[in-house]
């Protein structure tokens, strides 16, 4: 009998699909956050695509396992992959009973089930997850919706929201105040126009995928973007303030 051959390589947006099936809430963001924190390594094409396979998929599929059934942090998934690469045969985390699973439709993923160090949007909180999660009060809050900062997604805040409060009340430790990030926020959002007007193309073709890859194309932008500022500010700042 002849072997299976084995699937041609696939893109972000064919795994996500894969995926959603048995994970609703996963998104490109989140497949994203798993490769920067090593827990999957695809290849790339020599145009910088992520080239998935059959054992990325089935990687991630063990992380997303362990995270939505049992709950473990990321460190814990680490070191049981790590011990499966050594073959030393860690158990898979066992799945629950789709039959026990089935009169109970999922619920969005709250900040008490969720890895609130993940930048993953499809967090769901209420406001007073948000107030508690990001260690604001509700005065902090009303100044960063009245300046655009933070927004609702519909009755809910998300993961960006979240990590937005973070920052902001980290800064204000340094005596930042609301207005002093409306420069901040302006630069931003012309940097969003700059992306959206690089990944227009993509946009606009109609093949299978196309929207997905925008999207991690873009995202790839954003984070070369940071990257870039980063090195900005450091560049000034030693200018300014070394000897």
């Amino acid at each position: 009998m002849n072997a299976e051959p084995a699937r041609s390589p696939m893109t972000i947006g064919d795994v996500l699909g894969l995926l959603r099936p048995e994970f609703p809430d996963i998104t490109i963001s989140k497949i994203r956050f798993l490769e920067s924190e090593g827990l999957v390594e695809p290849e790339r094409s020599p145009s910088g695509y992520r080239k998935f396979c059959d054992a990325d998929v089935e990687r991630l599929r063990f992380v997303l396992t362990a995270q939505r059934d049992h709950y473990l942090p990321l460190r814990v998934i680490r070191q049981r992959l790590e011990a499966r690469d050594r073959g030393e045969g860690a158990p898979a985390p066992a799945t629950r009973d789709p039959a026990a699973r089935a009169p109970e439709r999922r619920r969005p993923r709250t900040l008490v089930a969720a890895d609130t160090t993940a930048d993953d949007p499809a967090v769901r909180l209420t406001r007073r997850q948000l107030l508690d999660g990001a260690g604001i009060d509700e005065a902090l809050l009303a100044r960063l919706e009245e300046y655009g900062l933070v927004r609702r997604a519909g009755t809910h805040y998300d993961g960006d929201a979240l990590s937005i409060a973070r920052a902001v009340a980290a800064l204000g430790e340094f005596g930042f105040e609301v207005r002093h990030l409306r420069a901040v926020k302006a630069a931003a959002d012309r940097q969003v126009g700059l992306i959206e007007q690089m990944v227009a193309p993509q946009l606009r073709r109609r093949g299978r995928g196309a929207h997905e890859e925008a999207a991690e194309t873009a995202r790839e932008i954003a984070a070369l973007s940071v990257r870039l500022h980063a090195a900005l500010v450091g560049a000034g700042l030693r200018e300014s303030l070394d000897p």
